[in-house]
């Protein structure tokens, strides 16, 4: 069986934009990389049910979100339309098909957008807010504060994590994408808040901390729209001392285990999860440097991860039991790679 992924890039050194590649399941590898379409930093990418594929992009004249027809079978695939109304390239893109939406979160501009999708596919600006406050004590906090997720609650509410203040949000959002704030939480200084996954059965979420290579276990109160924290456990061992910087993170279908990597340690953790706590289990190499992003295939028994500083990715076996992984693949070219997106 053939599962496809985008994979979405820096385009800093070789890489031109999007790309895909091949999992093999019945082969058990990585295969068949296809260039998909030009785009500028498209970090992140999101396809959606009306056949278009959004992606962060940045241009000479500022940065915003680029779209492909994926339902064209012919590669590659040519812009059919560009909003550059922002100063650089968002941060994270995902679509919210009930309402017809996009969302970005800008880590540079600090600034979360809501686009609405029009009965072509296209994009209109719909609502905007910029964030301000007080920052974290980190230097990356410093200049601001910095939206770097922007993504739906298991209500249907949007939570943004913001690696600048140390804070997540809730906000409302009506029909028309207006964006109205519910709740903050503050988490302790210098945390980075960078991604959140919401267990799919419980009121649980996992939050990773990029400044301080922290996963956080929180409980989501769906009355309040409010947050409050469980528990808090590294992603690295005690006695690592280098720079680390912890990227992203995934859940298992089945609530038990989270996987978050690990930029600098060049490592996957996997915790073994519950409502009120989290213990890492496994800590298994990246096989690379920078790892960024990695996703799980339909069944959950393969995770690709891409390696951005050394233009790899690294397959994995998956135990559905133990919830650990098994390197089986490595040193498959990827450029830049940043983003790992089933098509």
């Amino acid at each position: 069986m053939i599962e496809q992924f985008y994979i979405g890039t820096y385009t800093h050194k070789t890489s031109k934009g999007v790309y895909q590649l091949d999992l093999n399941t019945t082969d058990k590898q990585i295969e068949n990389l296809q260039f998909v379409g030009p785009a500028g930093n498209p970090t992140y990418v999101a396809p959606a049910k009306n056949g278009k594929l959004y992606m962060v992009d940045k241009e000479s004249n500022g940065g915003g979100v680029q779209i492909f027809d994926a339902a064209s079978m012919s590669l590659p695939l040519s812009p059919i339309d560009q909003v550059i109304d922002q100063d650089t390239n968002p941060a994270y893109i995902t679509v919210d098909e009930n309402r017809n939406l996009v969302y970005t979160a800008n880590y540079h501009t600090a600034e979360i957008s809501t686009y609405a999708i029009q009965p072509d596919g296209l994009l209109k600006l719909a609502d905007r807010v910029t964030h301000t406050g007080q920052v974290g004590p980190k230097e990356e906090q410093a200049d601001g504060p910095h939206p770097h997720f922007m993504d739906l609650t298991p209500d249907n509410r949007v939570v943004v994590c913001d690696l600048g203040l140390d804070r997540v949000f809730v906000y409302d959002v009506d029909g028309q994408g207006t964006l109205s704030k519910v709740s903050e939480l503050a988490l302790e200084p210098g945390f980075g808040p960078r991604h959140i996954v919401f267990a799919h059965d419980t009121d649980t979420a996992y939050l990773v901390g990029e400044l301080s290579s922290k996963l956080a276990v929180l409980h989501y109160n769906r009355d309040a729209g409010e947050f409050t924290i469980s528990k808090i456990v590294k992603t690295i061992p005690d006695d690592w001392t280098a720079h680390n910087g912890a990227a992203a993170i995934r859940i298992s279908d089945d609530d038990k285990y989270v996987y978050v990597s690990n930029r600098g340690h060049n490592s996957l953790a996997v915790f073994e999860v519950s409502e009120n706590d989290a213990k890492l289990i496994q800590l298994i190499s990246s096989e690379g440097d920078f790892p960024r992003d990695f996703n799980l295939n339909q069944d959950q028994s393969f995770l690709i991860l891409v390696n951005q500083n050394t233009d790899n990715a690294t397959l994995y076996s998956r135990d559905a039991d133990t919830g650990k992984l098994t390197m089986i693949q490595k040193d498959f070219q990827v450029p830049e790679g940043v983003c790992v997106r089933p098509e």
